[in-house]
């Protein structure tokens, strides 16, 4: 880079080596360039920018033509009929010319020129001719930006304004977000509940009548939704046990590991299968299998393990039908199970539970909080994976039928699809699967996590749309740029430095890379998870003892 020019000695040097190679058109008369191509290569490229024009630009009214030629600025440049934008990756002082910037490029997308302005108009991603090495490059006004963001007809919601400009929309294209998957990132505190709740907000106002469950770990979203959505937890959630499936059960009733735990479940499917065979409806079922929901009584299956058992010949036998049949004995009895393994829940209650949980005939409230903070943790899992499951299972068994599309939205996913060992747990195994195949059949998977680096690499790399707040781990910006395509790395250097409430947003879900300021929610509907305010609190005092004494009523009730 040390051979450098200016740009009209460089375009005329071109046209002395190439006398029949036509050069790119020039701009219509407006703003004045700022540089020009150096080198293209593929997607990406190189540009000399001049300092003293890019320093013109400080105070220029329009604050994204005055960012134009920072890191993530976006810059344009004429090829032939057509715009091409692209956004800054890196930018470096030019060897031995203290008045020339070279910045590495990534270009996103094109447009048409309109002809009257000169102006852009008609984008979209990717390009189909790159322009010639000496080409002028020119800021992207708003003018510009609220083309590139225009819906054009699209379904969309808007969450936010376009850094660093007040007034151009960010708009996230539905159909795009949720055909594909979502992932929602950000660390503890940079209001990533808020954003999640901002956007299922604005998507329960565009289509009153969807379908979302969204799994809430720490019962936060419920005072949010209280106006748009179904509240379930352990006290209304009524989810009966004999919904699992045979891997379910085998999570749940099995204590065992190494071969005896392959003992213990080839006894349970057995005894399993047999108790759903005992009911009516497993009776109607020519083929009846372990996996079936069909009702059985808790008793039956107990009933069944001690005939069996009773049919051994040696005490060591019986050490697997007494393993099984402790910890129904233990279920049964604790009441903190009581939503599950209830004796009320042996009605074939299945098509009365789709129809609230996935809000089927919602009246206008489309969206089901499943608050599972008061599910024992044991068992928080397996819940997760059958609520997951069902979605899955309620997508591939009603193809026949017209199609009513699942959004499920899995905050702290990095608990049930964790790096590593996705596949070893039922609720990984099929968010795994619905990150794979689920826009096949109609299910969207939204992913919420603090922590994306402990986050499955197949299942994040599942997600179209990527939204990242600030992360303050290395590890975690180092996956997340893994993960984010490469239009997008000009932006990834702002990751540990976003304000609160900020976000870079890329991939199908917008028409290009942008960070995104979000709009403010009102008070009631956010969730609760701000932070306590120390400094206040504890300045506060008085009713200790009734306090304790309320605490510990509950601590030992078990309940909330």
């Amino acid at each position: 880079m040390n051979d450098i020019v200016g740009q009209g000695e460089f375009r005329a040097a071109l046209a002395a080596a190439f006398p029949d190679a036509p050069l790119a058109a020039p701009a219509p008369a407006g703003p004045e360039p700022l540089g020009y191509v150096l080198e293209i290569a593929g997607g990406q490229g190189e540009l000399v920018l001049d300092s003293p024009a890019l320093a013109a630009l400080a105070d220029h009214p329009d604050p994204l033509v005055a960012s134009a030629g920072q890191v993530g600025g976006q810059l344009k440049v004429r090829a032939g009929a057509m715009w091409l934008v692209a956004t800054v990756r890196t930018v470096r002082l030019a060897r031995g010319q203290a008045d020339q910037v070279i910045a590495a490029i990534d270009f996103i997308g094109e447009g048409e020129v309109e002809r009257l302005t000169g102006h852009l108009h008609h984008f979209r991603r990717g390009v189909t001719a790159f322009p010639l090495p000496g080409a002028e490059v020119f800021a992207v006004s708003g003018a510009d930006l609220e083309q590139v963001h225009a819906a054009s007809g699209r379904a969309a919601i808007a969450i936010g304004t376009v850094h660093p400009t007040r007034d151009v929309r960010a708009s996230l294209y539905v159909d795009s977000l949720l055909g594909k998957h979502f992932a929602l990132l950000g660390s503890t505190g940079t209001g990533k509940s808020t954003a999640a709740a901002l956007i299922l907000h604005r998507l329960c106002h565009l289509a009153p009548q969807a379908h979302v469950v969204m799994i809430d770990p720490h019962g936060e979203y419920g005072a949010a939704f209280a106006g748009e959505g179904a509240l379930f937890d352990v006290s209304n959630l009524q989810m009966p046990y004999w919904l699992m499936n045979f891997e379910e059960h085998c999570e749940v009733l099995l204590t065992s590991a190494g071969a005896e735990r392959q003992v213990d479940a080839d006894i349970l499917a057995k005894c399993l299968l047999a108790a759903r065979g005992k009911s009516r409806l497993g009776q109607e079922i020519a083929r009846l299998t372990v996996d079936a929901p069909i009702p059985y009584l808790l008793s039956d299956l107990t009933q069944i393990l001690q005939q069996e058992m009773g049919k051994m010949d040696r005490a060591g036998d019986t050490a697997p039908y007494l393993r099984l049949k402790n910890k129904l004995d233990e279920l049964k009895a604790d009441p903190r199970y009581g939503f599950m393994f209830s004796g009320m829940l042996v009605a074939d209650t299945m098509a009365g539970f789709v129809q609230r949980i996935f809000r089927f005939c919602g009246d206008g409230k489309p969206i089901s909080i499943i608050d599972v903070s008061g599910v024992p943790s044991e068992i928080t899992a397996v819940v997760v994976a059958v609520l997951s499951r069902m979605v899955f299972d309620f997508a591939i068994w009603s193809r026949a039928e017209p199609q009513r599309p699942i959004l499920l939205v899995c905050e702290e996913a990095h608990r049930y699809v964790p790096a590593g060992r996705e596949e070893r747990t039922a609720v990984g195994r099929i968010l795994g699967r619905i990150a794979k195949e689920g826009r096949k059949y109609g299910v969207s998977l939204g992913l919420v996590t603090q922590r994306p680096s402990d986050l499955a690499e197949g299942v994040l790399s599942q997600c179209g749309t990527i939204i990242s707040m600030r992360l303050n781990n290395e590890r975690d910006q180092a996956f997340v740029r893994a993960a984010m395509p490469e239009g997008a790395r000009g932006f990834l250097d702002a990751l540990p430095a976003l304000r609160n409430r900020e976000a870079i947003v890329c991939g199908e879900g917008v028409a290009i890379p942008i960070r995104v300021a979000f709009d403010t929610l009102e008070e009631g509907k956010r969730p609760a998870s701000d932070d306590p305010v120390f400094s206040e609190l504890w300045r506060e005092g008085g009713g200790e003892e009734q306090i304790v004494a309320r605490t510990i009523q509950r601590w030992r009730g078990q309940g909330r």
